[in-house]
């Protein structure tokens, strides 16, 4: 039987919003699926911003991140309308939208410049920088096989698996994120059925990207759809991706080993920029929320491991594309905006997708988050610390055992931001709130709480007498007894030279 995909809608930074509540939104296109009910309240501008830049926050500062007014005639144009951070409306812009290609007017220049004061080396990383672009297919006699890819030269090996998982002909459509090397992908998958014996009746392919980021492959998930689309009604026809490839080919800087990082050095005061990729999420009702919702409890014990860079295995049958956003969520967790805390770990980087081809470079990791949807993973102890099999958490290991445990204070913090999300969805109803998202309020939450504790850990090494204590522990939202092996993990990951005593164990 095909199910079908938990399907992304059009992005949020493509979003047509009535500029009034009760006028009409325009009409969709024919063959478009029925629009699914959107996190985003109605009416709301959407929030563009680059790479690094974080999630767009009320609380943020003074720094207003710029936004783009996107209006649509009855043509099929867009125009967008950039506002700087000021405020001060900016240029318009022009984007052809439909099955082709559209190409947006660059945003750092002039007034627009994202972020005033860096070097150009800096926002190297706001530009679109495609590496490849690529058609792999289902062949009944070879497999799964790249059809086409620009550049001809460039090494995609692997790609093939990566961006048709396995057990994708079950679904009808699906999207994919991934790693290839020092590289980023994103895949989008159909499957689509065909009078044809030598195909054996269905006709299946991916079209993707690659990128040295992910956090701005989102702008082109709804340009892969369509192509995807196009490519099974009309294989062959490649003139729009090359249009495409040539458009956005990256000139990547010499840094003398080929390797590009995520996040380009930056110096503490544009840290903060660096603390949430931006990896807009299309799921309708919000990545963090649904993530949330879907682990429960469990998501502060999903938080500790993260916390402590253990390697984090997803397992779950097609579709992928809304694990590949639980692993983004995974690492969200982790994030800490202390200037010098957490430099010395090892990172905790997003494998998204992985199959057993990818088993040689998960040997080498220290830290990392992943799925798939090969069983045969959970065989393979040796690659992974916790195994998470729909919303069973487990470890192999012995000693991260008590993790799996939840105590009081765990609780205690899961109610709070059970609290805090029940109240901003009341002032969005009732008071018509839209300067703060659910997305914003869970990950400043696990920031603010990763902040609390790092800040006492940091203040009680620096003292005379560097030892922590239940006053401490209780401070920092945890549990003396229940946390005693989560804080000895701790300390010894981050490399903190704290003695930790908790007196009376029996009563404290």
């Amino acid at each position: 039987m095909v199910e079908k995909s938990d399907r992304a809608p059009l992005l949020d930074w493509e979003e047509i919003p009535p500029s009034d509540p009760n006028q009409a939104a325009p009409p969709s296109r024919e063959g478009d699926p029925p629009a699914e009910k959107s996190s985003q309240p109605v009416g709301r501008t959407p929030t563009v911003t680059a790479a690094g830049t974080g999630w767009s926050s009320s609380n943020s500062g003074n720094t207003t991140a710029p936004t783009t007014t996107i209006t649509c005639s009855p043509t099929g144009s867009l125009t967008a309308v950039v506002a700087s951070g000021d405020g001060s409306p900016g240029r318009p812009r022009s984007e052809h939208c439909g099955h082709g290609y559209y190409r947006p007017e660059p945003l750092c220049t002039d007034r627009n410049v994202l972020f005033p004061g860096l070097s150009v080396r800096d926002q190297w990383e706001e530009k679109d920088q495609i590496v490849a672009v690529f058609v792999v297919t289902f062949d009944t006699r070879s497999g799964n096989m790249v059809e086409w890819c620009l550049p001809h030269d460039i090494n995609l090996d692997g790609v093939e698996f990566k961006s048709m998982a396995s057990g994708s002909h079950r679904v009808t459509n699906d999207f994919i994120y991934f790693r290839k090397g020092c590289y980023f992908g994103l895949a989008c998958f159909a499957n689509m059925p065909v009078e044809s014996e030598l195909e054996r009746g269905a006709r299946m392919k991916s079209v993707g990207i690659l990128s040295p980021s992910y956090t701005l492959l989102y702008r082109y998930m709804h340009f892969l759809e369509n192509q995807v689309r196009h490519q099974l009604q009309c294989p062959g026809q490649y003139s729009p991706l090359e249009a495409f490839y040539e458009d956005k080919k990256a000139v990547l800087p010499a840094t003398g080993n080929g390797l590009v990082t995520a996040c380009p050095t930056w110096s503490v005061t544009t840290i903060n920029r660096c603390m949430h990729p931006e990896m807009k999420i299309t799921h309708p009702a919000g990545c963090m929320s649904q993530f949330i919702q879907f682990f429960g409890e469990q998501i502060m014990v999903l938080w500790k491991f993260a916390l402590l860079r253990k390697r984090i295995l997803i397992f779950s049958p097609p579709p992928v594309g809304v694990v590949c956003y639980r692993v983004y969520c995974c690492c969200s967790l982790a994030n800490i905006s202390l200037p010098g805390i957490g430099v010395t770990v090892p990172e905790l980087r997003p494998f998204f997708y992985i199959n057993i081809a990818d088993i040689p470079a998960l040997e080498t990791e220290l830290s990392y988050v992943a799925c798939t949807t090969e069983k045969i993973f959970e065989e393979k102890k040796e690659l992974y610390d916790v195994y998470i099999d729909n919303q069973n958490v487990k470890t192999h290991r012995s000693h991260m055992q008590p993790l799996l445990r939840l105590n009081a204070a765990d609780k205690e913090k899961y109610r709070k931001l059970s609290e805090q999300r029940q109240m901003l969805l009341y002032s969005q109803e009732v008071d018509g709130d839209c300067t703060s998202n659910e997305e914003d309020l869970f990950i400043l939450f696990f920031m603010e709480l990763n902040n609390r504790i790092f800040q006492t850990l940091s203040e009680v090494a620096g003292s005379h007498d560097p030892t922590l204590t239940a006053e401490h522990v209780r401070a920092m939202g945890l549990d003396p007894q229940g946390d005693h092996s989560f804080l000895l993990d701790l300390l010894e990951v981050y490399g903190l030279d704290i003695t930790l005593v908790i007196d009376n164990l029996c009563c404290s």
